[in-house]
Order: structure tokens, then C-alpha cells, then sequence
């Protein structure tokens, strides 16, 4: 009698927390999922998943190796529609700016777990004395202008290595695999006369990263890990804004794109297309120049650009990208290689390398694509690698977002 009244004391205590529940008995998953439709990021167009065939679009002997044909899978994506331009990479620079002058003046609040946070409710006073430090001092100062001291923009991003965790089957701790990088994140507005010998190029060191004329073309002078830097700020920027709205938050970071997303994005859904315009000349029917390279010898301007353009000149291509070839050529996340691809896997292909401070250089090598306003129509072509170090800064190199795409495809939304 005991053990039925024991049994039936069960019975009843599971019956009363089943009616308290969404629980049926059947397998039908968790039930208080967040919904997700899928983001629609501002500034960015969708490149669908694809194959497409790598390598040269034209004959090039010289090159048959550094660039052997293969067929390849990219899984979909987002990509900025125009390279970052001035002011959009000027927000980062003021946003540095900021936070360090609110650091400074002890603009924080503690949240309920504890944390220490900037408070950007609090106007910032910047003829506080305490805020002198930010400013060039003493024999620094030119013409007795009080200017920021740029060298004081820096930033400290970070990144996961996803490769190295992979590869160690928990033998280290997470903290092993979280790298982290500190980065003056102040473009390097002096490139405008090192790149140049027995040239005039001052007016454009003085002026092309801070005169509103420039505002909308792209911001040149920064190395690889400023423009890794940049997006991982501008994940962070996304982040907090979609809390506030209490919004899902996108799992995916914006990064720069890989060597082959950028090369399909580029291709515009043309495969084998020489140009993201999809033809084999640099002019159209009437004459016209396509994009903004250096045409002739000397004769710079003949496309309308003497230096870069506006991010969105010309025509873009069929995903709606715009200057994929000339103006400035983009940084890639990918590491240059001469034989990569005689390796590389089939399936969404990229390779990594952390290089640290003290590698060698050519470790140090990374991709770069599309070619730039200096540069000859060669290197405006969609199969064309070529490289800079990761920690070089140029007059003639950009770059723009990439932010993978979470599904099929955008139309399951």
C-alpha cells in the first residue's frame, strides 16, 4: 500500500509540472527560440553563394603559377558596396577620440555586474585642463595650434583563433586561442609624400583625410591591422545598437573579406569575366574610361581622377559594388602565398597567418585585390593577386567590410 501511494505521490508531482510546461511528450525542439529574419546591414549589398573559376582572366605566361585555374564554392555574404571612405573611418578615429578623453575625465558607470563602462551621456569639455595631455605639447605644437596628438588614437582590438583551437583538442585554455592587438588607429596621412619621390603631393597629406572636399572617398594610409581594427569596432558599434533595441544580435562579425569572396564579389556574376564590369576593354563603346587607373604614361587624369575619386564613381557591377577595380586597391584577411593555390580546398578557400612583430617578413605578406589609381590596367583585372605587407601603410590601398551571410539564401526571409 505504501509503495502505490508512493507511486501514485510521483505520478501526480509529474502530471502537475507537465501541465506547467510547453512539454507534449513529442520531440519538437525548444520552443523559446529567438526568431531571426535575417539583418540588412546599411552601406552593404548581398552576394549570393556560387562557384566561380580562379585564377588568370587573360593570358598571363608570367604568372601561370602564382595563379593556377580552379574551381571553387563561396558560401554567401554581405560586402560594402563602396570602399570605406573618409568620413565613415573618421567616425572610428572621433569614437577613439571620445573614449579616451571620457577616460580621462572619468566619465564611467558600474553595471549590475559589476563592469566600469564609459558613460557617453557626458558632454565632454575639451578646454579641461585635465584633457591637455591629448594635445601636442611644448616644441610639438607647430604655429602655436592646439592640435590633437595623433599618436595618442590607439585602439585595442581582438580576434579568436579558431585555426589553432581547432587543431589543440582542448589541451589549452580558451584564453590561449584570444588574441589581442593594440593599434594607432590615426591614418597615416603622410604616404601622400613617401610614396613618391621628386613629387608635390603636401596639399594632400595636409588635407585629404580631414577637408570636407574628400569626405566621400576612400581613406588610404592604413595598414592591415587598422583595417582589422575598424571592423571590429564597427561589430561592437552594431552590437550595442541592436541591444538597445532589444533586437537579436548578429553571431557574425564584420571582418575584410577573403581573397576569393572578394575575386566572386568582383566578378559580379560574370564568371571569367576580365573586369567587374564583365568586358575586355577598359572603355566603353564611346571611349570612355571605366574606372580609375592610370591609363598612359603620365596622363592620370584621363579617366576623370587625378589621385582617387568618390567611393561611388562610375558604374558598379552587377551586385551593385561599386570601383572593384581601380581607385585604390583592398585589403584581404588572406595571406599571400605564391603557390596557394595549387592547395587550396574548394570549399569557401583562405588561408591564415597571425604574423607577429618579430616573423620574418615575408610572413607578413597579405593579399591584395583590384588594383588602384596609380596602377596600370593589368592589375584592375579580376584574377590579379598581388601583396603588401600587413603592417604597411599606402597612398593606394583601402579597403571594404565583408560580413558573412547566416542561411541559404537571402530569399528564405
Amino acid at each position: 500500500m505504501k509503495q502505490f501511494i508512493k507511486i501514485s505521490l510521483v505520478l501526480l508531482v509529474f502530471v502537475a509540472a507537465s501541465c506547467g510546461s510547453s512539454e507534449n511528450g513529442q520531440l519538437v525542439g525548444v520552443l523559446d527560440r529567438p526568431d531571426w529574419k535575417g539583418i540588412n546591414p546599411y552601406g552593404m549589398v548581398y552576394v549570393p553563394s556560387g562557384t566561380l573559376h580562379i585564377g588568370p582572366s587573360d593570358q598571363d605566361v608570367s604568372n601561370t603559377f602564382v595563379q593556377r585555374q580552379k574551381a571553387i564554392s563561396i558560401a554567401g555574404f554581405y560586402m560594402d558596396d563602396t570602399e570605406i571612405t573618409n568620413n565613415e573611418y573618421r567616425q572610428f578615429v572621433y569614437w577613439v577620440r571620445d573614449s579616451l578623453a571620457h577616460s580621462y575625465l572619468d566619465h564611467y558607470v558600474e553595471t549590475a555586474d559589476g563592469q566600469e563602462l564609459i558613460d557617453w551621456e557626458y558632454e565632454i569639455d575639451w578646454q579641461d585642463e585635465t584633457l591637455e595631455d591629448l594635445y601636442y605639447q611644448g616644441d610639438d605644437r607647430f604655429a602655436g595650434k592646439k592640435e590633437l596628438d595623433a599618436s595618442k588614437m590607439v585602439f585595442e582590438y581582438e580576434w579568436y583563433d579558431w585555426q589553432r583551437a581547432a587543431h589543440d583538442h582542448g589541451r589549452s585554455p580558451r584564453t590561449a586561442f584570444i588574441q589581442r592587438k593594440k593599434v594607432n588607429v590615426y591614418p597615416d596621412t603622410l604616404v601622400w609624400i613617401r610614396d613618391f619621390s621628386y613629387s608635390y603631393n603636401e596639399p594632400m597629406t595636409r588635407n585629404y583625410f580631414w577637408h570636407p572636399a574628400f569626405d566621400d572617398y576612400p581613406v588610404v594610409g592604413v595598414d592591415w591591422h587598422m583595417a582589422n581594427a575598424f571592423a571590429y569596432w564597427r561589430t561592437k558599434l552594431w552590437n550595442t545598437y541592436q541591444q538597445t533595441r532589444g533586437d537579436g544580435i548578429n553571431t557574425e562579425d564584420f571582418r575584410l573579406p577573403t581573397e576569393h569572396e572578394w575575386e566572386y564579389a568582383a566578378r559580379g556574376g560574370h564568371d571569367l569575366a576580365p573586369y567587374p564590369w564583365g568586358g575586355y576593354y577598359t572603355r566603353n563603346s564611346k571611349g570612355c574610361l571605366l574606372a580609375n587607373f592610370k591609363p598612359g604614361r603620365g596622363n592620370y587624369p584621363e579617366d576623370g581622377g587625378q589621385y582617387t575619386v568618390r567611393a561611388d564613381a562610375y558604374f558598379p557591377n552587377d551586385y551593385g559594388l561599386y570601383n572593384m577595380a581601380g581607385n585604390v586597391s583592398e585589403w584581404t584577411v588572406t595571406a599571400y602565398y605564391d603557390n596557394a593555390y595549387s592547395f587550396l580546398h574548394d570549399l569557401n578557400p583562405d588561408i591564415r597567418y597571425d604574423a607577429k612583430d618579430d616573423d620574418p617578413e615575408a610572413y607578413k605578406r597579405k593579399v591584395i585585390r583590384g588594383g588602384s589609381w596609380k596602377d596600370v590596367a593589368h592589375f584592375l583585372q579580376t584574377g590579379t593577386r598581388h601583396w603588401e605587407y600587413q603592417d604597411t601603410t599606402k597612398s593606394y590601398i583601402g579597403f571594404r567590410c565583408a560580413l558573412s551571410f547566416l542561411g541559404r539564401s537571402l530569399n528564405d526571409f
